[in-house]
């Protein structure tokens, strides 16, 4: 199998963001930079379905020469090679991603397409549709279990309060979910094996954008806490709390 899976380098969920001067982006100093979750997802997946069928897989990232240190984390997890579509700044747009993104997968003649649910930074969910759609391919969501035979797939994927399981010919697009399944852990010799691969570039006319930042804000402070050090005398002041301010009862 021809397999192309599409990641994104976000922050560490544990790094501490800061707004830069502009108001409109973050400070790049001190970001642990990471491969975003739920694309860890689709590369696990990726790389059980070569091994049990055959064929590679390939990365494809957008983005500047930065990324690519984030493109070798998954290559240390065993993909074949990378492509690096060249941007100086990652769109914040999505429909300017898919179309990039679209414009070298249609390259490739993969017989799946794989990608993570969403971002972990801006959190659009978009990318997998989008492209599903530009390529006039299946496409299955909020994946959590991926069968292959031959040239069709079944997913089983999560929707509000249950299951829905899809049947779908190949070629398809995929958006993984957790649960998927768990994520190898890079091993030393992948480690040095993905240092010697060759990160393919490619340069790509993007897009207009049709969204733009106003304004990155942080989050409300929140209020000092109360604290009750009369016991069990405190609870008809506790649920009035609870019902007039909170408003949770």
């Amino acid at each position: 199998m021809n397999i192309a899976v599409c990641i994104k380098q976000t922050p560490d969920t544990t790094t501490r963001i800061k707004i830069d001067d502009t108001g409109l982006g973050i400070v790049p100093d001190d970001i642990t930079w990471i491969i975003n979750p739920y694309d860890e997802f689709a590369i696990e997946e990726a790389l059980k379905l070569t091994e049990a069928h055959g064929g590679e897989v390939t990365i494809i990232s957008l983005g500047p020469a930065g990324i690519e240190k984030t493109i070798r984390e998954a290559l240390a997890m065993g993909a074949h090679k990378a492509i690096r579509i060249h941007t100086e700044q990652i769109p914040y747009d999505p429909l300017v991603t898919a179309k990039a993104l679209t414009e070298v997968l249609k390259e490739g003649n993969y017989d799946l397409i794989l990608m993570g649910r969403q971002a972990i930074d801006d959190d659009h969910g978009q990318i997998p549709s989008l492209v599903a759609q530009a390529m006039n391919l299946p496409c299955a969501t909020v994946v959590v279990e991926l069968t292959v035979e031959g040239d069709r797939a079944t997913a089983l994927r999560e929707v509000e309060g249950g299951h829905e399981k899809l049947s779908f010919s190949l070629p398809a697009v995929i958006g993984a979910q957790r649960h998927l399944n768990e994520p190898r852990y890079r091993t030393l010799k992948g480690i040095m094996q993905a240092k010697k691969k060759t990160i393919e570039v490619k340069e790509i006319a993007l897009g207009e954008a049709k969204i733009s930042i106003e304004k990155l804000e942080y989050p409300p402070a929140k209020a000092a806490g109360k604290v009750f050090d009369n016991g069990v005398e405190a609870v008809p002041e506790v649920v009035r709390l609870l019902h007039e301010e909170a408003k949770v009862i």
